[in-house]
This record gives structure tokens, sequence and C-alpha cells, in this order.
């Protein structure tokens, strides 16, 4: 009987794309980022918040990437904003020294997760319940760490934080009571107002969520307990939030990448960002010829605040499949077999959450691949 022909190891996936390759070499579906773009939202904020005296600390569960968080750290941001523990763990191992956790902390696993990264980074994280604080003073003592405690106020959003300055100062209490603990300032963020629409609904709920925090602030300091941060704000409210003179930081996420849901908002020219993320995708199928298909469907690209758009005129993504997206015009010529195609997600941060790596690029060509290290540490 003849041997029997060896089988070699399997090479490793191949590469999405190279550093030096054309964007017209991409393999889709892949995240692409225009750095160009990407740099001038970073640079427009960062201005803004340098001149109106405020500290800015993006919120890096917009983008899960150490490389963006870096650049927007050499830019002049003072650090970040992690939503969950794990979340932060890349983002410190990359070097990333200051971060916030802006989210309650419970149960032993994450106060002993938290405690661990406080003996790496300066770190700071929310509570609203005695229980939290005990969580971490139990946690922080097994590590020998020390934290900085915000108490987050509830501001009209409904969802965290306490209500009025009694429930406040009793949580200030109970943390300036812990020998390893620093009580950090207040959290006063308020999400709805981000994607209202128009730019009057979101100056007056910006407004309302403002004055709940200074009068907590106020009432705070009345009796002898310095409130020296107060953080919140975001993409969608960052000018009113800078232009009240009550934050003193700035937690906005979005703005350096953008989505297709933050466009449909009704912007003032000078606050609105440029889309520069975007989900490059092929034409896989063309059927009868009244559509084409992509290859990005729902497991590319988060629809939970709606479909895509397309970056080329004339033509609209119109179903999300698993994966194939659908593609129509609206008097635009619809692209042929293996046509590259831009689409904007609707919502960048579940949809970064979707991917391993980010294609940056400049000038048409691929500068450089970033991973996505943070995809999928929601512990």
């Amino acid at each position: 009987m003849p041997a029997e022909t060896p089988v070699s190891p399997l090479p490793p996936l191949p590469p999405v794309a190279r550093p030096g390759d054309p964007v017209s070499a991409l393999d889709t579906p892949t995240l692409v980022l225009e750095l160009d773009a990407f740099e001038r939202n970073v640079a427009r904020l960062q201005a803004a918040c340098t001149a109106a005296g405020v500290a800015l600390r993006p919120h890096a569960k917009a983008h899960k990437c150490p490389d963006i968080a870096l650049a927007q750290v050499a830019a002049g941001a003072v650090g970040v904003c992690c939503q969950k523990v794990s979340e932060a763990w890349p983002f410190i191992a990359a070097g990333v020294r200051d971060i916030h956790i802006s989210n309650q902390v419970t149960g032993a696993n994450k106060a002993a997760m938290l405690a661990e990264l406080a003996l790496h980074a300066e770190l700071s994280a929310c509570v609203d319940h005695p229980a939290q604080i005990e969580a971490l003073a139990q946690a922080l003592q097994a590590r020998g760490a020390r934290l900085n405690v915000l108490v987050e106020i509830n501001v009209g959003q409904d969802r965290c934080g306490v209500t009025g300055a009694d429930a406040a100062l009793a949580l200030v209490e109970l943390i300036q009571a812990q020998p390893l603990m620093r009580f950090g300032g207040l959290q006063a963020y308020h999400g709805k107002v981000q994607h209202m629409r128009t730019r009057a609904e979101r100056a007056a709920v910006a407004g309302g969520a403002a004055r709940i925090a200074a009068e907590v602030k106020a009432a705070l300091e009345a009796r002898g307990v310095v409130v020296e941060r107060i953080t919140g704000g975001g993409t969608g409210s960052v000018e009113f939030d800078l232009a009240g003179g009550i934050y003193t930081e700035i937690q906005a996420g979005s703005y350096a990448l953008m989505d297709a849901d933050y466009q449909r908002n009704d912007w003032d020219d000078a606050w609105r960002f440029e889309q520069a993320l975007f989900c490059a995708s092929r034409v896989t199928s063309i059927g009868d010829g009244t559509r084409s298909v992509l290859d990005a469907g729902l497991k590319s690209l988060a629809v939970d605040t709606g479909l895509p758009t397309v970056a080329a005129v004339g033509l609209a993504y119109v179903a999300a499949n698993d994966e194939h997206g659908i593609l129509r015009s609206e008097g635009g010529r619809l692209p042929g077999l293996d046509e590259l195609v831009m689409l904007a997600p609707g919502h960048v941060d579940p949809t970064m959450n979707l991917h391993d790596e980010i294609v940056a690029i400049r000038a048409g060509r691929v500068e450089a691949i970033w991973p996505i290290s943070a995809r999928g540490l929601s512990r």
C-alpha cells in the first residue's frame, strides 16, 4: 500500500490586512478607523475641555482599544473611564495609569479584582449603597490597596445613583470612615440625554442634571465635605456640560469614533464630530440585480439603535441577517461583486465589542492594526 501523504500543520489565520496595504486589499468584514478624522475629533474635544478648564476622561467602553486610549492620553486626557472592572485590565497593562470605573462594584469577586488593579494604577469607582462600600473595604484591606470612591447621584436617568444630599452624605461618611478609601467626589451621569435629537432637548435635560449635581455639592460642602470632582457628561451633551461650570471632568466616549445614531442628532456645527469609524464590507451576491448583498450582518454590526448607514451616497442598508446585509438603491449605483462598501455602524460601543481588531488607515493605506483588547471583558 502507498504511504499516506503527511499532512502539514494548519498555518495561522491570515490577517485582515498588513501595514502598507491599500485599503482596497482589506479582507472583510473588518472595522476601519480613518486616522485623520479620528485625530481631528480627539484634538477638537481636548481643546474645548482645556479652554473650559475641565479635565477630559474619555470613556474607553466606546472603543475597548488601548491604542486609542493612549492616543487620547497623549493628546491631553487625564486618563480613561471603564465601565467594568475586567475591562480596565488591558488598559493598565498597556500603560494607562489613571482609570475611573464609572459603575458600581458589588460582591467579593469584583471587589477583589478592583483591589488588585488598585495596586497597579490610580483607580476610582462608584458606589450608591453601603454594601458596596463594605465589600470594597474588605477587599482593599486584604490587598493593602487604596481607592478613590465617588458617590453616584441620580441626575434624572433613574438608573444608578442615590437621590438627594442626605443619601449622598450618608455614603460619604461611610467612605471617610474607611482607612483605605478616600472620598473622591460625585458622579453625575445622564445617559438618555446623549441621544435626544434636538439641541434644545439636550440643553434642557443636561442643564437639569447639572443643577441636581450643583445642589448636592452645595449641600455637602455646607456640612464640611469637600467635593473636588464632579464627573459625567457625554458626547451628546458636552457643549452644555462644559458651559454649565459644574462638571470638573467629562466622560465623553463616542466623540472620537462616532456612529450613525449620534449623527442623527441635531448639532451645532462646532460640536459635530466626524464619522471616523467604519465597517468595511464586500458584496458577495447581487441576486437578481435589484440589491447587493454584503458580508457584514448582525455578527459584525450592532443594530440596537438602528441600521448602519452607507458612506456612498444613494444607497441604503435595509436589512441585517446573521452573516449578510442587504443594500438597496436610493438613486445610487448598486455595487458589484467583491466591491468594497464602507458602513457607519448604528451604535459604536457594541459594534467594537464584536471585533478583535481595528484597521487604522490614512490616505488610502493601512497604517496600523490595533487590537481591541478589552473586547468581551464585561465582568
